[in-house]
């Protein structure tokens, strides 16, 4: 089996691709890069999730890192992915692991790696690992040296670490913590049987927030739902916001690098719309400076605010790694996707939901708005954008056909907007005229076709997007 890093790491079902020998050889050309590179000295920090074989996973790598001789740090507990990612940046470390699949459905298990400063391995990194993969497939038992992990304790060649104190400090600092206290908020939180409980209940409650928490347990099918918090997953949570009267709910992902919200009108609040709002609060409530970044697939709303306060808004391919670089190449003040990850300038260079919730919180208090106020306000202000948002699964057969229609050949249908350019950097995306837009392209952690569309309403979004998926005979 060839291993290959997807937008989002390397990700494969359980007991099928996520095995133990793949574990081991991803693990290996990890250290043998670093060997080669002779960036090994301030060791390497693997985290792991709640998943099933996580911990397991954790201590396979763990084994191989040791045997290749690099001194290896293992966050000794379940741990969110910015915690991870934090660490690696705390620690000045050039590379960590985060063995979890994230937003996947239960039955994938994967690793995500992180280079120097605590961001998302970009493409030339991983296209390198890839390359010492292939190498170390071809001989695993000759190539791969590996030490028992209690061993590896017994020697000192595993430190087992707890680092979220250094973590949760670091977020406390970046908040104004007496406004928040001031106000008496009311959250509940949804970590929906993932990692983030820790880490967001104790900032949330040093800021005397009253914090309710739902589906805390660890469970390895997060309640059979999809540990993604978008509308449909999220029915529990606005309940709960309307029951108890809260001020805002807040759900994280399986590993708690995206955050979903509920509003004080019990009403899903996009993650385009999380971004905005950020994004809004911070040049104009707090006076900063500086663009703005998100993926292809990102409302533009965020290029109508970025204009306004005289700042750029920068399009890069789905993926966080690209975000990332394309922040610290602009100084940026926030990057996003639609997907529901964000990063702020100052903190990780990754996408943090516990980081992000604590902002929203924050936003709350300083401006005395809610949230459903605070988003009408810039509606108001920068006119509507709707979003459509439509998945397909398809057999490799459809998925070449598709490709050859949209990718290779470049055609498209007979759309009642006039078109202002098409873009071909990630998947294929139309431009119209009236500001709106629609994207076709294909998934990089599952095997779908995602179709996304703004619009100035969600009628014309819907519109638009049923004309492309007639076209490519999808329903």
């Amino acid at each position: 089996m060839m291993i290959r890093f997807g937008t989002g790491g390397w990700r494969a079902i359980i007991g099928e691709d996520f095995i133990k020998s793949n574990v081991r050889i991803l693990t290996a050309a990890v250290a043998q890069k670093m060997i080669d590179d002779d960036v090994f000295g301030n060791g390497f920090v693997i985290g792991y999730d709640r998943r099933f074989l996580s911990e397991l996973a954790a201590e396979w790598a763990a084994e191989v890192m040791i045997g290749m001789g690099i001194r290896c740090m293992v966050i000794n507990y379940e741990a969110p992915t910015p915690l991870i990612m934090f660490t690696v940046k705390d620690y000045r470390m050039y590379y960590g692991m985060a063995v979890t699949a994230s937003h996947n459905p239960a039955v994938y298990n994967g690793i995500k790696l992180f280079m120097k400063g605590g961001r998302d391995a970009d493409e030339v990194l991983t296209a390198e690992i890839e390359r010492y993969i292939d190498a170390i497939e071809k001989d695993p038992e000759g190539l791969i040296k590996s030490i028992d992990y209690k061993e590896g304790i017994r020697r000192g060649l595993i430190e087992e670490i707890n680092p979220m104190n250094e973590y949760v400090d670091s977020i406390l600092r970046s908040l104004n913590i007496d406004a928040i206290k001031a106000k008496n908020l009311k959250v509940v939180l949804d970590p929906m049987f993932g990692v983030s409980k820790t880490a967001l209940q104790t900032v949330l409650m040093t800021a005397r927030c009253t914090v309710d928490v739902i589906n805390e347990r660890r469970d390895a099918l997060f309640g059979g739902r999809l540990p993604a918090p978008n509308v449909k997953t999220l029915s529990f949570l606005s309940s709960y916001v309307e029951e108890h009267k809260c001020d805002i709910g807040i759900a994280t992902d399986g590993d708690a690098d995206r955050l979903g919200v509920i509003d004080d009108e019990c009403e899903f609040l996009h993650p385009n719309k999380i971004l905005v709002i950020l994004y809004y609060y911070l040049l104009k409530t707090k006076g900063w400076h500086g663009s703005a970044v998100r993926n292809i697939a990102t409302t533009h709303m965020l290029d109508r605010i970025a204009e306004k306060f005289g700042e750029t808004c920068y399009e890069v391919p789905v993926g966080f790694k690209y975000i990332s670089s394309k922040m610290v190449e602009t100084n940026s003040v926030i990057g996003g996707e639609s997907s529901g990850g964000l990063t702020v300038r100052g903190h990780i260079q990754g996408k943090d939901g516990i980081f992000a919730a604590a902002l929203l919180v924050e936003m709350i208090a300083i401006t005395g708005r809610k949230l459903s106020e605070v988003y009408r306000g810039i509606e108001e202000e920068f006119g509507k954008c709707e979003m459509e948002e439509r998945n397909f699964s398809f057999s490799q057969q459809r998925k070449e056909e598709i490709m050859k229609i949209l990718l290779e050949d470049k055609m498209l249908p007979e759309f009642p907007l006039e078109i202002e350019k098409v873009s071909y950097m990630d998947g294929c995306k139309v431009y119209f005229k009236n500001g709106g837009w629609i994207i076709g392209r294909f998934s990089g952690t599952e095997p779908l076709l995602r179709i996304f569309c703004e619009m100035p309403s969600a009628r014309q979004a819907s519109e638009i997007s049923e004309v492309l998926e007639k076209y490519l005979n999808l329903s």
